[in-house]
């Protein structure tokens, strides 16, 4: 397996796609929890937990830039300007009607073709100065955060929108995510991490369809076969997308037709609003009951997605993943919210006069 050490130098060994070569990052902190963070894509490369007196590596990835690029999964990087899909790639603004950039079945998904996960971002640190590139000691033990400015019209979206999203590693064993913005016109925004998990070890070559979850919520969104929402919100109680308690993910698995059409789950789950106070959105345990995730968000929805088009992506080993090798937890705004405004949901449209800000916190215990 490849370590964090060499990681930061066979990620850097070749240029990422501006000539450069990337970044990184690593957080630690009293317990011995890492992780690896870059710029490129502001990215979250690696999570290593202390478990049963090891570190297990539980993010999905790659360990060299070639491989990084290629991969279309989106692994660990923050997606936007909008998360998730638009349909045909059309809304409106105030009675201005907009086309951004299409890249999936005639759809939006995660920004665009050149979204913001294709991206060179600026690192900071905790006073917003840029780092010393020319400085080869680039451990921080606590926080670093990424800045990126995406001019008016990039990939058809309005304004000049500024964002930041700050990663931070506590004593907790928990990565806390901050996302915050501002626009200079009235855009949407929907940012999210697109980590992909699997607690019992990323490179284990076991699918993480064995994991228990359980998510906050008691609706999921129907989506069209190129998962568009169909515009309504349904129930779980009872049914195949019931994880309101504990339950292991293959029990339901592929049982219905909303499954079957996107091989698997790939669905917005809304989340219960006591998780905007605080209350626990989702639990990810592994199947050894070594490792359990708590997700803590403040967005009021989270996609489940059970990776079910990872195979042939680039794995850390010289191999490859298995479709389902892990689990990502995407909290965000539904898909397509700004073409339904029917739902009782927050407005994804930032206006200038606003803040965009949000948190998302992954927290591990053993």
């Amino acid at each position: 397996m490849i370590e964090q050490s060499s990681l930061f130098e066979s990620m850097t060994a070749e240029a990422a796609f501006d000539g450069r070569p990337a970044q990184l990052f690593e957080l630690k902190n009293k317990r011995g929890m890492r992780i690896v963070l870059m710029d490129v894509g502001a990215a979250w490369l690696s999570c290593k937990v202390p478990v049963d007196g090891g570190c297990r590596e539980v993010l999905l990835g790659q360990n060299n830039m070639a491989d990084f690029q290629l991969q279309q999964s989106y692994m660990g990087v923050i997606v936007g300007r909008v998360a998730n899909r638009i349909a045909k790639g059309q809304f409106s603004i105030a009675g201005v009607a907009y086309q951004v950039d299409t890249n999936q079945a005639g759809n939006t998904l995660h920004g665009g073709t050149v979204g913001f996960d294709k991206r060179r971002w600026v690192a900071t640190d905790n006073r917003e100065q840029p780092f010393n590139i020319n400085n080869n000691e680039k451990n921080n033990e606590n926080s670093i955060e990424f800045a990126l400015v995406s001019p008016d019209g990039d990939q058809g979206f309005p304004g000049e929108l500024t964002v930041r999203v700050k990663y931070q590693l506590t004593d907790n064993n928990e990565v806390v995510i901050s996302y915050s913005g501002h626009t200079t016109q009235a855009t949407p925004i929907n940012l999210t991490n697109h980590a992909y998990f699997n607690l019992l070890g990323a490179d284990s070559g076991q699918l993480a369809l064995t994991h228990s979850l359980s998510i906050n919520s008691d609706a999921f969104v129907p989506t069209n076969e190129v998962g568009i929402p169909t515009g309504e919100w349904q129930k779980v109680q009872g049914g195949y997308f019931d994880f309101s308690t504990e339950k292991c993910i293959e029990q339901d698995f592929m049982l219905d037709a909303h499954q079957q059409a996107a091989k698997g789950y790939d669905h917005a789950f809304i989340l219960a609003k006591s998780c905007l106070q605080g209350a626990l959105a989702a639990r990810l345990i592994s199947p050894d009951n070594l490792l359990t995730l708590n997700v803590f968000t403040t967005k009021p929805a989270m996609q489940l997605y059970t990776g079910n088009w990872l195979a042939d992506t680039p794995d850390r080993m010289g191999g490859q993943y298995q479709d389902y090798a892990g689990i990502a937890l995407e909290t965000q705004f539904v898909a397509d919210a700004m073409n339904n405004l029917q739902w009782d949901h927050p407005n994804v449209v930032l206006q200038p006069a606003e803040t965009y800000q949000h948190q998302t916190s992954y927290q591990f215990t053993v």
